[in-house]
């Protein structure tokens, strides 16, 4: 048993398998509403999304500033170094790597909070996250390792390393969908969460997908509207109008976009909840809906 901190509600993960599984549709439609709970969670607590908006924006300075580096060290010196190049993209990695997880760990700490119905905030998640930085490094250090070496295979083997690099990075994704919040909720080390996420994905993958597809359309469907806008530009047909709009849709996408991350990292916590407890949501006792 463990206790989300402030949220003042501790809960169980169940060890053994339930008699009655749901079917595939029914495992659909509870990824169905995972997503609109997960959803419900964002509307009540816009303040969420300052989480993963300061995530891109460090991202984004620290690329820069490699770039920036590189262009500063390569020209006045007339020699490139392979190897620096390499330590510094996998650092690079490392540092982008952990300060997603970092700040995905804060959405999530967050929204945990609220699904068990406390008062998640923004903070809240910071200090779950803080509290979490040891095994969110380890992660990073895992991650970066792993992306480095598929994008070694993907370069030094051409088409045929570019496939098997793609299949292996859509493989290790799924597996590892659930490892931040087995690592921040039952206190894992890296590689334990990665066996505790893909163990629990086997178990929940209608879920899962019904949950991450339904999400994914959602915002799929509303980022034509950015579309659009930018043809609005172009049917007015002045290239001031075309840049305005052009611009006009540039932000929404980028708006757009910093919702959905947010909306992905409740959604991995809103599957992580019912996948341990059987809760689809506040309120709901486990083993209502079967988890498994």
């Amino acid at each position: 048993m463990w206790t989300v901190p402030g949220g003042g509600s501790s809960y169980r993960p169940q060890t053994t398998v339930p008699v009655r599984k749901p079917g595939f549709f029914k495992r659909i439609g509870i990824g169905w509403r995972l997503t609109k709970v997960s959803l419900g969670v964002l509307r009540k607590d816009k303040s969420l999304l300052l989480l993963p908006l300061l995530s891109f924006l460090i991202i984004v300075v620290s690329w820069i500033v490699f770039i920036v580096s590189i262009f500063l060290t390569v020209f006045p010196m007339g020699t490139f170094n392979i190897a620096l190049f390499i330590v510094g993209i996998f650092f690079l990695y490392f540092f982008t790597y952990f300060i997603t997880a970092f700040f995905a760990a804060a959405v999530m700490g967050a929204a945990m909070i609220r699904l068990n119905g406390g008062v998640g905030s923004a903070g809240e998640g910071l200090r779950v996250a803080a509290r979490n930085a040891g095994r969110i490094l380890g992660w990073a250090i895992l991650s970066a390792t792993v992306g480095v070496i598929l994008r070694a295979i993907a370069e030094r083997f051409g088409i045929i390393g570019r496939i098997v690099a793609g299949g292996a990075s859509i493989a290790w994704g799924i597996l590892t969908y659930l490892v931040i919040p087995t690592m921040i909720f039952e206190r894992l080390g890296p590689w334990s969460a990665v066996k505790r996420s893909s163990r629990l994905i086997k178990e929940t993958w209608g879920e899962a997908a019904g949950g991450y597809f339904t999400m994914g359309a959602i915002f799929a469907l509303l980022g034509l509207l950015g579309i659009l806008i930018f043809l609005a530009g172009i049917a007015i047909g002045s290239l001031t109008a075309i840049l305005v709009f052009g611009i006009a849709a540039i932000v929404y996408w980028l708006i757009l976009a910093l919702f959905a991350s947010t909306a992905q990292s409740i959604l991995v916590t809103a599957l992580y909840r019912y996948a341990t407890t059987g809760q689809v949501a506040e309120g709901w006792p486990a083993g209502v809906l079967a988890p498994r």
